[in-house]
């Protein structure tokens, strides 16, 4: 007879043995067993598994029998430590960079301290201190004009900068219209315009009168000045010096007055303002330049008073003067 299994056969053993498998795992829940079975223990576990290893048959028309619980299995675990699952690396996270730290202002500076006055002896004379006068800068009224050029001359009259000071009886400043778009400037005051008071008195000053009012103005409607304030002992001349000392006197007095042009007399005023060596007669009919302000240069009136036929080469320079001015001369419209 031909014992070939049929595949019923076949399934009804996949089916007992995955009963036993089932209770081996029962049994292992309910035992509280874990991990793999110990060596002897292992044909008891391949016994549950397999009934054709001496686990016994099972009577396919009975009801299913199991066999009694043994006791626990005892695990015996394999020689030696067993080495701990590696925990998996945690995630890497984008580290964040630092936020960039707000600047930190800046400490305000601690301002210096005021230095002390200086102290003097109580045995000598305490000095006055003027107060600092406004300086000049920028258009302004013609009221505060007048009343800086005041205190301009006040200022000179106390000067003491310069040998000049030792012989003087009193300054000279201006004379005429300080608001005039025409300014004359000589060079040091004589011993008659020092009792006067007056830059151009004597003859050499109504000479120049005669030429203010051969322009078409009248001898005050136009502004006049010297170089330095003070005047020259008899038989001196200026010296670098001097006019150094005086320069920003005048420097100052121009920037009041702000005329539109300047007539310069004579060698010494023309050099002394420009800063120039040249001498008058290579100057002189040409337009020069004073910190912005064009000027003429021509003969002094002293020097015209002496020689009668410089007059038409100082007439020919104040034509040009004229003609900036919009000017005609007498008798012509």
């Amino acid at each position: 007879m031909d014992e070939t299994p049929t595949l019923d056969d076949l399934r009804e053993e996949l089916l007992e043995l995955a009963s036993s498998a089932r209770a081996l795992v029962g049994w292992y829940e309910g035992t509280g067993a874990w991990g793999l079975p110990a060596e002897g223990d292992a044909e008891e576990a391949l016994a549950l598994l397999s009934p054709s290893r001496g686990g016994g048959s099972v009577d396919r028309g009975a009801p299913e029998r199991r066999p009694a619980p043994a006791a626990a299995p005892q695990f015996r675990p394999p020689p030696g430590p067993a080495p701990a699952p590696a925990a998996p690396p945690p995630a890497a996270r984008p580290v964040a960079e630092p936020a960039a730290a707000a600047p930190r202002p800046a400490p305000a500076p601690v301002p210096a301290p005021a230095p002390a006055p200086p102290r003097f002896p109580a045995d000598r004379p305490q000095p006055v201190i003027a107060p600092a006068r406004p300086a000049a800068r920028g258009p302004v009224s013609a009221e505060e004009r007048m009343h800086r050029l005041a205190m301009l001359a006040d200022e000179v009259r106390g000067c003491t900068k310069c040998r000049l000071c030792q012989a003087r009886t009193q300054t000279v400043f201006a004379r005429g219209n300080p608001l005039s778009e025409l300014c004359f400037v000589g060079d040091a005051p004589g011993a008659e315009e020092e009792a006067t008071g007056e830059p151009f008195a004597g003859e050499p000053g109504a000479l120049l009168d005669r030429m203010i009012v051969a322009m078409g103005y009248h001898r005050d409607d136009v502004y006049v000045c010297n170089l330095v304030k003070c005047r020259l002992p008899d038989g001196q001349k200026l010296r670098p010096d001097d006019i150094e000392a005086c320069k920003p006197h005048l420097a100052e007095q121009l920037q009041l007055v702000s005329p539109r042009y300047i007539v310069t007399l004579g060698t010494v005023a023309t050099q002394g303002l420009l800063g120039t060596t040249e001498p008058i007669t290579k100057l002189r009919g040409t337009w020069k330049m004073y910190k912005g302000t064009p000027v003429m240069p021509t003969f002094h009136p002293a020097y015209v008073h002496r020689q009668p036929s410089a007059k038409r080469e100082v007439w020919n320079d104040l034509q040009q003067v004229m003609a900036r001015l919009g000017k005609a001369p007498p008798g012509k419209s």
